[in-house]
């Protein structure tokens, strides 16, 4: 498969309205979950025996899975991820995402990625080139890696940062912080970013664990005044409208210092993103039940103009933040896995 010539026509150039919500928040990333199946356990994302997974039948097939990334393209999107569970698990993930640069023409396609199988494919992904790699690093240790993904495979992951790294692949490390998380630990997360190029960001552990027992009260919410203790000279740099990582530079440091604050959801009003599940829900916000069905949608015939208006109804009745959503929808007794969720 090779790249399509500049002069071909382009899904997403059609001068079509942008996708704008109800509070005048411009829709420009989708999050495309494939799969909520995972070859690890992570204890905050699913419980040990792991979750009963969608069936083939009720996933979204990557024909309507590309089909949805047109309809979405067209309304402006701009940056597609592919998360899961684990979008490598899922066969022929990386031939959807050539396809999705190649035949589509998404310009900003990143993928999220736990990176136990993902070194396989990293010739491939520089040679789209893909725009970015989130890689799933909550710890250094083998022993608490184990205890955390309750597998065995730190080492694979490892291959995979360091190959990302030595083929200039932009590299964003995203680690949980929970209630376990040492100071010793942090120090060791953020020193990849004094020699690497890359972005290790801290997120908030969030009640989508899977367990039932949501959040553990003992979490730290500060994490700011943790890290300027542990790193003096701690500095905020500049903040893109629409990220919901706070970045941060340190002396001496190559990368940067992130925070992701999703239980506590300060970057809500800048949200310029959706999700959809793999069984085909579209999300509006992380903290919603799913606010429609576009797997039905698709099986019953509608077409894409249809489906256009469908979407732009759902998201013309946003909630403003995610504690409304939360508010509004949230069932006490589901605690759906983030797998379950894409991320």
């Amino acid at each position: 498969m090779s790249p399509p010539t500049k002069d071909l026509p382009r899904s997403g150039e059609a001068e079509k309205p942008p996708l704008i919500d109800n509070h005048g928040r411009r829709i420009s990333y989708l999050r495309l979950a494939i799969t909520d199946r995972c070859n690890l356990r992570c204890v905050y994302c699913m419980p040990e025996e792991g979750i009963q997974t969608v069936g083939h039948d009720d996933t979204l097939s990557y024909e309507d899975l590309e089909r949805l990334v047109r309809v979405f393209l067209a309304m402006g999107i701009e940056k597609v991820r592919i998360t899961g569970g684990e979008p490598f698990v899922r066969r022929g993930c990386m031939d959807f995402l050539e396809r999705l640069k190649y035949d589509l023409g998404v310009k900003h396609l990143v993928v999220t990625t736990n990176g136990v199988e993902t070194h396989r494919y990293l010739d491939r992904l520089q040679a789209l080139p893909i725009s970015g790699i989130n890689l799933s690093l909550d710890t250094l240790d083998r022993e608490q890696f184990k205890s955390i993904t309750r597998r065995d495979r730190l080492d694979d992951v490892l291959r995979t940062m360091h190959g990302a790294l030595e083929r200039n692949l932009l590299l964003k490390v995203n680690s949980v912080v929970s209630e376990k998380t040492t100071d010793e630990e942090i120090v060791r997360l953020a020193r990849l970013a004094e020699r690497n190029n890359l972005s290790l960001r801290f997120i908030e552990q969030m009640g989508f664990s899977g367990d039932h027992h949501g959040l553990d009260d003992r979490v730290d919410y500060h994490f700011q005044q943790r890290l300027e203790q542990l790193f003096p000279g701690l500095e905020l740099c500049s903040h893109t409208p629409g990220t919901t990582a706070r970045l941060f530079t340190i002396p001496g440091f190559t990368g940067t210092v992130g925070i992701i604050e999703g239980h506590s959801r300060n970057f809500c009003s800048s949200c310029n993103r959706i999700r959809i599940t793999p069984q085909g829900m579209l999300k509006a916000c992380l903290y919603d039940n799913g606010v429609l069905d576009l797997r039905s949608l698709i099986n019953s015939g509608i077409d894409d103009t249809e489906l256009e208006r469908r979407v732009r109804d759902c998201l013309g009745r946003r909630f403003a933040n995610g504690v409304d959503t939360e508010l509004a929808n949230h069932n006490s007794h589901d605690h759906p896995s983030m797998a379950a969720i894409g991320g």
